[in-house]
């Protein structure tokens, strides 16, 4: 399900409508089904057989983007008992409103077991950095907009990728499957704030079943 508030940039947008954005991924859409990773149909099609420094081919475990949030997690409970749909984009309310689930989302929780694990996850590329044309690193993210012209994700729905070497042929919300080993590492970017690192050892477009 792609669904995409706006073309403008967050920062032009309303207070109510950036909220309305931020709060409707979640609470208008939910999690499982809004994120890419209501993708626990979306198959393996990509070659993950690259090999570890130690020359031993890695076990990548192939992860859901709910698999990233803690089970207990719930992104939404502190404002449901706010209807942001009744304030003026000028209400001093609603910038309170948007501050608070951005505090909320940019701090959320992050599952401790998965630091360390060999993964792989389907998602969508945020440019970050390139060197003559290659990425040497990017944003993964579970939806289409996420980003550029939605608000971020949770941190823990944002995936800070630094592939092994630079790689060409991918620009901004191409869809990939990316392989590699997971960490619980934080890092604020111009683009979000991720809850996860992937030092990545493949990266491959993704293929539709079939295709």
């Amino acid at each position: 399900m792609n669904q995409v508030c706006s073309d403008e940039a967050p920062r032009r947008m309303p207070n109510r409508r950036r909220l309305a954005c931020a709060l409707g991924a979640v609470a208008a859409c939910g999690v499982g089904t809004f994120w890419l990773a209501s993708g626990a149909t979306l198959p393996w099609a990509g070659d993950d057989t690259s090999r570890s420094a130690d020359g031993v081919v890695p076990s990548y475990r192939e992860l859901q983007w709910d698999d990233l949030m803690p089970k207990e997690w719930d992104p939404t409970r502190r404002l449901r008992k706010h209807d942001g749909s009744l304030l003026s984009d000028l209400d001093p309310q609603a910038q309170k409103m948007l501050e608070d689930l951005r505090a909320i989302w940019d701090n959320a929780p992050i599952v401790s077991s998965l630091d360390g694990a060999f993964v792989k996850l389907p998602g969508y590329v945020v440019p970050l950095d390139e060197t003559d044309g290659a990425l040497t690193e990017f944003l993964l993210v579970p939806y289409f907009g996420a980003c550029i012209h939605t608000p971020p994700p949770p941190a823990n729905q944002i995936v800070h990728v630094i592939p092994d070497h630079p790689i060409k042929g991918f620009g901004a919300m191409d869809t990939v499957w990316v392989s590699g080993r997971l960490s619980t590492r934080r890092q604020d970017s111009p683009m979000g704030a991720s809850g996860y690192r992937l030092d990545a050892q493949v990266v491959t477009r993704y293929r539709a079943p079939g295709s």
